[in-house]
């Protein structure tokens, strides 16, 4: 089987290359490589290599900043699916669309199941809906949708609030964290392992599955969390206090959905793999991370 993967210098493209299961032969295209906000470029990569899947883990995740980019942000996670699909129509290959939790407006206050309507609140959320329906135009194609992804590389919420805890508990100050906003953490070695399984079910599979680790969070948790497990793992010599804030305290450019819990019952079960609580996600990074160093 060959797989052409997009995003693979961000944090979950490098678990993807990390966990690749053997025998299958992977076109990695990072940025410099394959720019998604090029649709001829993404035709072009289908056309010359013939896939049998391209896995679409690229994307335009800043979420405040799509706000004022918002052409940016269409083209690579709207206009990449749709170029993707288009090619992949007429070379006979598959797509795997990588999606996120923003694309529920966080209302319900339930886990959202994957057949409900989509509701996004702001400019991220609405491409990434609309990346969705571009690739599920192509027959056979998948979309995974996922919540609050973090890894030992890239940017993300856990390697921030490491470096945020060492420089808080040095100066003795407090960290205030959102506490009113709901969701999963979810470590890219889990998700890496959904995306890989998503690849290898039989073609009459669900079309739209829900990944995360499991249990439930705030942002507040999660802090908290990182700080604790850091100090166990030896990435920190102390943790800072976490101080619980408000939304309405931490204003961003973009509206956050409040509740954005994914229901993976029918996925886990289609994805044949066992859960991982999200804090023992947690603490199989940070072990890997505190392994890394030198």
């Amino acid at each position: 089987m060959k797989v052409l993967l997009t995003g693979t210098a961000g944090q979950l493209g490098q678990a993807l290359i990390a966990l690749k299961p053997a025998g299958l032969e992977l076109i990695a295209c990072s940025r410099g490589e394959l720019d998604l906000a090029d649709a001829e470029a993404c035709r072009a990569a289908v056309q010359r290599h013939r896939p049998d899947w391209v896995l679409n883990a690229g994307a335009y995740t800043a979420v405040d900043k799509a706000e004022s980019e918002p052409e940016l942000a269409a083209a690579v996670n709207a206009g990449a699916p749709a170029a993707f699909a288009e090619a992949l129509a007429a070379t006979g290959g598959r797509l795997l669309q990588v999606s996120t939790d923003f694309v529920f407006n966080g209302a319900q206050g339930s886990p959202y199941r994957p057949e409900q309507r989509l509701d996004p609140l702001g400019v991220y959320g609405a491409t990434k809906a609309a990346g969705e329906a571009a690739a599920l135009q192509l027959p056979g194609a998948r979309v995974l949708r996922t919540s609050w992804v973090y890894g030992s590389v890239g940017k993300n919420f856990c390697l921030t609030m490491l470096r945020l805890h060492a420089l808080k508990a040095a100066a003795g100050e407090a960290l205030g964290v959102v506490a009113d906003q709901v969701g999963c953490p979810t470590s890219t070695l889990t998700l890496a392992a959904a995306c890989w399984s998503a690849i290898g079910q039989q073609a009459d599979g669900p079309r739209i599955l829900h990944w995360s680790d499991a249990g439930v969070a705030s942002w507040y948790d999660f802090a908290v969390a990182i700080g604790e497990l850091g100090v166990r793992a030896g990435l920190l010599e102390r943790a800072a206090r976490v101080t619980p804030l408000t939304t309405a305290d931490y204003p961003t450019p973009a509206q956050r959905p409040s509740y954005s819990l994914l229901d993976c019952t029918t996925s886990r079960a289609a994805l044949g793999l066992e859960t991982l609580h999200w804090r023992e996600g947690l603490a199989e990074v940070l072990r890997c991370m505190a392994a890394a160093r030198p």
